[in-house]
C-alpha cells in the first residue's frame, strides 16, 4: 500500500495528513495554544474521592479536575510471568483527599468532561516503552513470529534484571532491531527517568513533570506499522528539525524526508483541504449513489445507510448488500477521519439473508484493522444495528475545528418565526397581568416582526384589544431569529 504522511506547518498550528493510495485516512492537528495532554506527567493533589464512583478528582492545574478511576491506580504485583491477580482495593484504601500523587493523562479533556488519568506511568520511546514501577518485561503482541519474541524477551529481560524500579515493554518497531539499538533505546528512557524522579522529589503540587514530543516528533516516533514512502514538509525551517531528530531517533525514515517548496499549498495539492470540508459535513456520498448521515452527540454517534439513488441492477436484496458493503468500507475511514470515538452505533440498511449480514459485518471488521485505535463489535442485532466502541484519547475533529452555533446552541435546528411570535404573545400577556404600562415595545428579529405585521396581524390585534394597551415592534438586527425582549413603556 502506498502511504505517504504529508506535514503544513504555520506558526500557530501543525497539521498531519496520513494519506493511503492517494486518499486521505487520517489528519492530525496540533495547535500551539492549545496542544494535547495524553503523556503528560503531573504532580497532582487529590480533591476529591468518590466511593460511589470508585474514582477521585484530581487537581492537576488545569480548568477543570481530572479523573481518576480506581482500575487505573497502580499496585504493586511480581515480576515479569508470575504477575498475581491484583486484589481489587475499595478508593477509600487507595487515595486521601490532599494526597499528592503522580499522574498521567490518558484521555484529553473532552467536551465537559475533565482529563483522564492513571498512576500506572509510561514513558515511550521508539523501539520500548518504560513502566514506572514495575519489573515487566513485555513484547508487543503485533510481533508474531515466535524465535523473534523469544529473542526480544532474551534482550529485555537482562536488562530489566539490571536496573531498578522500572520495566520495559517492546513495542513493534524493535521487531529485527539490534540488541545495540534496543539497549541504548532503553538506556536513555532510563536515564529520562532518573532525571524526573529527582524532579518529582522537588515539584510541587499542580505542576507538569514531563511533557510529551510535540506533535511532529510523535507521528515520526510512533509510526510502528507504517511504512510511509515519502514524508513531505512545506517548511525549512521544520524540515531541518525533522532530520536532525530522525538521524538520532528514526534513521531508517532520514532518507524519506522531502522538503517541498511549491507555491501550490501541499494540502491543496493533495486534495486535503477539500477531504477536511467533507469530513465535517453530516452526509457522506458513496460512489454507488447511497450516503452515510453521521450524527456525533456527546452521549453517542450514530451512522444511519441509505441507498439514495442506487436502484441495483438485479433486485433489492442485492441493492441492499452492495450498498452495506461499501458502506461498511466508508465507516472505517470516516472513523478514523474524523476521529469519532466512544459507543458508534452504525444502522445498515435491512437484510434479509444471514450470510449478508455476515459477510458485511466481516467488511466492517477487516477494514477496521488499519485503525491504530482499538475497536470492539457486535454482532448485528434483532434491529437491524450494529454496536461498536472505538478507544478515545483526543478530541474529534468536528470538535477541533467547530463549536456549536450561537444561534441553536448545537441542537441543529431553530423554532420557527411563528413559535417564536406565539411565545412573545404569551410573554406580553404575562407581563400585562403583572405590571401597569403604558404600552409594550417588541424587540425581536426581521423575520419575527415581518410574520407580526403580516399573517400574525389579526391575532396581534385582538391582543392588543384583550389588553386594552398597543404594542409596538422594532427590528434588532443581531437577534438570532429565536431571540426577543418585552420592553414595558
Amino acid at each position: 500500500m502506498a502511504t505517504e504522511i504529508l506535514i503544513n506547518v504555520t506558526p500557530p498550528e501543525t497539521r498531519v495528513a496520513l494519506i493511503e493510495n492517494g486518499v486521505l485516512q487520517e489528519l492530525f492537528i496540533e495547535r500551539n495554544h492549545h496542544r494535547g495532554l495524553v503523556g503528560n506527567l503531573y504532580k497532582g493533589r487529590v480533591c476529591r474521592v468518590l466511593p460511589g464512583m470508585q474514582a477521585a478528582f484530581v487537581d492537576i492545574g488545569l480548568d477543570r479536575a481530572a479523573f481518576l478511576h480506581a482500575s487505573d491506580i497502580a499496585r504493586p504485583f511480581e515480576c515479569h510471568e508470575e504477575e498475581k491477580d491484583k486484589k481489587e482495593l475499595n478508593i477509600n484504601a487507595l487515595l486521601q483527599e490532599g494526597q499528592d500523587i503522580i499522574v498521567q493523562v490518558i484521555k484529553d479533556p473532552l467536551g465537559t468532561k475533565g482529563a483522564r488519568l492513571t498512576t500506572q506511568l509510561s514513558i515511550p520511546s521508539r523501539y520500548t516503552v518504560l513502566i514506572a514501577g514495575t519489573c515487566c518485561a513485555g513484547i508487543s503482541q503485533k510481533v508474531e513470529e515466535e524465535a523473534e519474541r523469544l529473542r526480544l524477551k532474551d534482550i529485555i529481560t537482562r536488562y530489566v534484571d539490571s536496573v531498578e524500579n522500572c520495566g520495559f515493554i517492546v513495542r513493534t518497531a524493535a521487531e529485527g532491531v539490534s540488541e545495540e539499538a534496543l539497549v541504548t533505546d532503553m538506556n536513555f528512557l532510563h536515564r529520562l527517568w532518573q532525571s524526573l524522579t529527582e524532579k518529582i522529589l522537588r515539584a510541587q503540587a499542580r505542576t507538569l513533570i514531563h511533557e510529551d514530543l510535540p506533535l511532529l516528533y510523535r507521528i515520526l516516533r510512533d509510526m510502528s506499522g507504517i511504512e510511509p514512502e515519502k514524508v513531505k514538509v512545506d517548511s525549512k525551517i521544520t524540515y531541518r528539525k525533522l532530520i536532525s531528530f530522525t538521524e538520532e531517533f528514526v534513521p531508517e525514515i532520514t532518507d524519506k524526508l522531502q522538503y517541498y517548496p511549491g507555491e501550490r499549498p501541499i494540502f491543496d495539492l493533495h486534495g486535503v483541504e477539500d477531504e477536511i470540508k467533507k469530513a465535517l459535513d453530516s452526509k457522506v456520498q458513496l460512489k454507488s449513489g447511497g450516503h452515510l448521515v453521521i450524527d456525533q452527540t456527546e452521549a453517542m454517534t450514530t451512522i444511519d445507510v441509505n441507498t439514495g439513488a442506487f436502484v441495483g441492477h438485479r433486485n433489492l436484496e442485492e441493492t441492499i448488500f452492495k450498498t452495506n458493503l461499501e458502506a461498511s468500507q466508508a465507516i472505517a475511514r470516516q472513523l478514523r477521519l474524523r476521529n469519532l470515538g466512544g459507543i458508534i452505533i452504525i444502522d445498515f440498511i435491512d437484510m434479509l439473508q444471514e450470510e449478508h449480514k455476515r459477510q458485511v459485518l466481516r467488511a466492517l471488521e477487516k477494514s477496521l484493522e488499519k485503525d491504530h485505535a482499538k475497536t470492539n463489535i457486535t454482532e448485528v442485532s434483532t434491529l437491524g444495528l450494529v454496536e461498536m466502541t472505538r478507544k478515545r484519547t483526543r478530541e474529534s475533529l468536528g470538535h477541533i475545528l467547530c463549536e456549536p452555533c450561537p444561534s441553536c446552541g448545537g441542537r441543529g435546528t431553530m423554532k420557527t418565526p411563528e413559535t417564536v411570535c406565539y411565545e412573545i404573545f404569551r410573554e406580553i400577556l404575562r407581563e400585562a397581568r403583572q405590571f401597569d404600562a403604558s404600552e409594550f415595545l417588541v424587540l425581536t428579529s426581521d423575520e419575527v416582526v415581518d410574520l407580526l405585521l403580516d399573517e400574525e396581524s389579526t391575532n396581534l390585534a385582538e391582543l392588543e384589544e384583550f389588553i386594552g394597551k398597543p404594542i409596538k415592534f422594532r427590528t434588532e438586527t443581531l437577534y438570532t431569529q429565536e431571540q426577543f425582549d418585552v420592553v414595558l413603556m
